[in-house]
């Protein structure tokens, strides 16, 4: 069984980080080992959250799981909450991965043209530096945008969004996969950028005329959990653009569905489902 390590924050409640990325790759048959680097009440969405910075804990765990000899086909890091934790996504990268490893970086700090709060532009170029590093980025429009320092546009076309990930390869990861992308009315989905050979494979579905939190944190976890059964890039960005739809769809049947998060849950069946189908599970 291949195995993943995820790295980024537990939400307790609000469906995002975590506590959507173990249970989406775990369902995918994937092995999911988990480092949390902050413990939240819920996400930042809500009012007065608590929050725990687990940073000065992530040594000690890399310490331990190298003596284990601990290895990962996959490093998937997430929301990240300072340049420290960047660096500690790096030595996780040393100490745990193989040559064959997949270091997969969503650079989760913007969205909707501005940073989240907290952020500053100086720790959106320390992800930049992160994801130049990385074999496979996952960035929104708004993360793109920001890390190369392209004016950002809603009514973006072909080549304007060619021309933001040519720029995001050049940082020096071999492929960037950016959701958000909607070159049809109607349509929403991502591009798939690989700097090898400069191709694109764009794939899109329905677009809901509505906005869920944490809907990026499924496509990632989905991505993630599909490049580990040895999908394509390009294959895994059009299976989570088509499971994080099947989750909004299942959100808005629900009369009585929370507004902090998309029902992921309903929608894990059709998941496994998809995977059966693939034979890879």
């Amino acid at each position: 069984m291949k195995k993943i390590l995820t790295i980024q924050d537990i939400s307790c409640v609000g469906k995002c980080s975590l506590t959507t990325a173990l249970p989406i790759i775990s369902a995918m048959g994937v092995e999911t080992a988990v480092i949390p680097t902050a413990v939240l009440s819920t996400h930042t969405a809500f009012q007065g959250f608590t929050f725990r910075d687990l940073t000065e804990d992530i040594p000690g765990i890399l310490e331990h799981w190298k003596k284990e000899g601990f290895t990962f086909s996959a490093i998937y890091s997430g929301y990240l909450g300072s340049a420290r934790q960047i660096d500690l996504v790096r030595q996780a990268w040393k100490e745990l991965a193989s040559p064959a490893s997949v270091r997969i970086v969503d650079p989760a700090m913007a969205d909707h043209g501005k940073l989240y709060a907290g952020f500053s532009q100086a720790f959106a170029a320390e992800m930049a530096s992160l994801c130049g590093q990385a074999d496979l980025i996952l960035p929104n429009l708004t993360e793109g945008c920001l890390m190369t320092g392209t004016p950002y546009r809603e009514d973006g076309d072909e080549a304007y969004y060619q021309a933001l990930l040519r720029k995001l390869g050049a940082l020096g990861a071999g492929t960037v996969i950016m959701t958000g992308v909607s070159l049809r009315e109607g349509r929403l989905g991502a591009l798939t950028y690989r700097a090898a050979d400069d191709s694109f494979a764009f794939y899109d579905n329905e677009k809901l005329p509505v906005s869920f939190h944490g809907t990026g944190d499924i496509f990632a976890s989905c991505v993630t959990g599909a490049l580990a059964l040895g999908l394509s890039a390009a294959d895994a960005a059009a299976l989570a653009v088509d499971y994080t739809l099947e989750c909004m769809k299942e959100t808005m049947k629900d009369p009585d569905y929370s507004w902090y998060g998309v029902n992921f849950e309903s929608a894990l069946s059709w998941l496994t489902d998809k995977v059966r189908s693939l034979g890879r599970k």
